[in-house]
């Protein structure tokens, strides 16, 4: 079995995004080969890699001319070695992952990574991996990208590789095969969004920055009555709601969005995106050949961005904000001309299969490794403190078919979580856990903190649940694949109150469908029965060691709440609320989980089959549940992973093409 290491950082979208990605792209071509996402600044720096980010946001927002000179200082071949002595711990660490990892290929989608493997393997004739770089920038790239030595290096496009070639990077070793965007867009039949003859003209406009000047050029827009404007806000609340308030009478030509995942379908679905040059969004236009209006740039690695653009003809570039309404006024004059031409120039230059091809060529990388005896042998020390957030742990293949490690209060960023989807499935499946159901928060509108919590975007909006009931559910077929792992669906009702006394938080567990939010705690607990689903009571007890509002309504109302609840949390991540064992109340412990740190704290054992309806009967009859306290036991190899259990692998079906199965996979 092969086994791919993919190493990000979180300085940018493009760089996780291309990881992702890939990483998805893998499973589709490569179904048996083990592929790891590891973020190594992330776990290694802890805090400082926050407050590096945070800085590094800071800087490009509010100080483009300064980040410029960073930009360019960072080019500068003598300063960027000189600063590799300041990363000695991730030195450290990802010698540690690749010792004890000993993959055969190892991809990088950030630049830092290939001077450390540089130094790390200097004393050696030949590295016994196969090392490829991913390049996420576009014609202005950074030195930092091909200084160090890679055995492949793929780039977006052929006026980036022509960079690099002149940079010096022998041409062999360059492969232009597209930027890595989602393999959604390389489901066959998808085709580019069709422009009517007098229709609605679709504008899908991104805001990033400059927030309070958008709303003239919005109104400018939309003079022309054939312009219909998707408009999205990120996790701005505050301007959704604005913009909400200011377009309320412009009936069906304006819908406002917070944040989504769903850009791919939006981008597919619209005539033109506007926003800013960012590297995976202008990729992901390309991929969706949708033409671009780019109304910002970030001096440095966006400028090769925007001028892929104009060199291309994939669209045009806005000097100033208040450009964008004539921009678009003359892209679709004279039948749309210009407009077309655009259509034209994605038709010729996108790849919307790009990440196929580029899982391909690792995987071909794969063939051709070295050995890895001839290096040190993996480390025995402990790293629970540093370890990358995939670590893998050993669990014992029959104790697991007896004993099944579960958490069932997770939170991902459709509310107030870090993690996408995604990113906790491949969090939780390395860590031998059977059972996770993923518990958004969805707040009740009818109360006044469930009004203030939709402003914060911190909770899933009302028009999100049918899309996270979607990804949960594609999710859930890829974490059985994968790890053999289940992966429930759930909400957490905030149910939330002026005081304690009359505030409850309620866990709906392995929901088939989503369930209004405005509904009293009775009629949410029978809706749930109805579908099969359990109704847990959410940290019921007073916190002790976090911080936080306690939520005592359905413990204060225990003879009306008791006879219609499932189960109590009688520990909830690093609290145990011992009333509910008095009380001899059916239990389950969970992390409440919101950050990798979380993850170290109370879960449920389940002696029981592995099987949804025996898992929630288990919990239901309180029979053979016992809680646990998870810690790691320290950066382990991939090999030792627990494997499904014989009876519960699916038959060997014939091979697929990676297209075949993207089409399965998505039904």
């Amino acid at each position: 079995m092969k086994k791919v290491l993919i190493l990000t950082a979180g300085f940018g979208e493009g760089h996780n995004a291309a990881a992702r990605n890939l990483r998805d792209a893998l499973e589709l071509v490569s179904p048996e080969t083990q592929v790891e996402v590891l973020d190594l600044f992330e776990s290694t720096y802890g805090r400082l890699n926050t407050f590096v980010k945070q800085a590094h946001l800071g800087v490009v927002r509010y100080a483009p001319t300064l980040w410029r000179g960073i930009f360019s200082l960072l080019d500068h071949v003598s300063v960027a070695d000189s600063g590799l002595t300041g990363l000695t711990r991730l030195r450290t660490a990802l010698g540690d992952v690749l010792r004890v990892t000993q993959p055969d290929c190892v991809v990088s989608t950030y630049p830092a990574y290939a001077p450390v493997i540089k130094e790390l393997f200097r004393d050696h004739s030949e590295k016994p991996f196969r090392f490829v770089t991913i390049v996420t920038d576009s014609i202005s790239v950074n030195a930092a990208w091909h200084r160090a030595p890679s055995d492949a290096f793929v780039v977006a496009n052929r006026p980036t590789a022509t960079v690099l070639h002149h940079a010096g990077v022998p041409a062999d070793r360059i492969h232009p095969l597209g930027f890595p965007v989602s393999p959604q867009f390389a489901v066959p039949g998808l085709v580019p969004f069709p422009l009517a003859d007098d229709g609605p003209i679709k504008l899908l406009y991104v805001i990033n920055h400059g927030k309070k000047k958008c709303g003239k050029v919005l109104d400018r827009l939309l003079e022309n009555e054939r312009v219909h404007l998707t408009i999205t806000t990120g996790r701005d609340a505050e301007l959704k709601a604005e913009l909400q308030d200011r377009f309320r009478n412009q009936g069906g030509r304006v819908q406002v969005l917070g944040w989504t995942n769903q850009m791919p379908a939006l981008m597919l679905s619209h005539h033109v995106l506007i926003g800013k040059a960012g590297g995976a969004v202008v990729q992901e236009a390309i991929a969706a050949r949708c033409p671009l209006v780019i109304n910002q740039i970030i001096p440095g690695q966006e400028t090769g961005n925007a001028q892929l653009v104009r060199q291309l003809g994939l669209g045009t570039v806005a000097e100033r904000n208040r450009e964008v309404p004539g921009i678009i006024e003359d892209a679709f004059a004279k039948k749309s001309r210009l407009w077309h031409e655009w259509r034209a120039n994605l038709l010729k230059h996108s790849h919307p299969d790009a990440s196929l091809r580029i899982a391909e060529l690792v995987v071909r990388q794969c063939g051709d490794t070295g050995d890895w005896s001839k290096f040190a042998p993996p480390a025995t020390k402990a790293m629970a403190d540093t370890a990358p957030a995939a670590a893998p742990a050993i669990v014992d293949g029959a104790a697991a078919r007896r004993s099944l490690l579960c958490d069932f209060h997770i939170h991902s960023n459709y509310s107030d979580g870090s993690l996408t989807v995604p990113e906790l499935v491949d969090f939780y499946g390395p860590r031998g856990f059977d059972c996770i159901c993923i518990t958004d928060h969805l707040a009740d509108p009818r109360r006044v903190i469930g009004k203030l919590s939709k402003l914060s975007n911190l909770v899933l909006a009302e028009n999100q649940l049918e899309e996270y009931f979607d990804v949960l559910d594609r999710e859930r077929r890829r974490a059985w694949r994968k790890y053999g792992m289940l992966v429930m669906s759930g909400i957490e009702f905030n149910k939330d109150g002026l005081t304690k006394k009359s505030s409850a938080h309620l866990l709906g567990i392995d929901m088939q469908m989503p369930i209004a939010s405005a509904l009293d705690l009775p009629e949410t607990i029978a809706q749930l029965h109805a579908q099969g689903a359990l109704a847990v009571a959410s940290h019921p007890h007073v916190f002790k060691s976090e911080w936080g509002k306690n939520t005592l309504y359905l413990w204060e109302n225990q003879d009306e709440f008791a006879p219609l609840l499932d189960a109590w949390e009688i520990a909830n991540r690093n609290d145990i609320f011992a009333p509910v064992g008095l009380k001899r109340l059916p239990f389950i412990a969970n992390s409440d989980f919101h950050k990798p740190k979380h993850i170290y704290s109370w879960k449920t054992l389940l002696q029981c089959e592995k099987q949804n309806d025996a898992i929630k009967d288990c919990i239901r009859r309180n029979a053979h549940v016992s809680i646990t306290l998870y810690r790691e036991g320290g950066l382990l190899p991939v090999s030792t992973r627990i494997e499904r259990p014989a009876e519960l692998v699916e038959r060997a079906a014939p091979p697929m093409s990676p297209v075949a199965l993207l089409q399965a996979v998505n039904g």
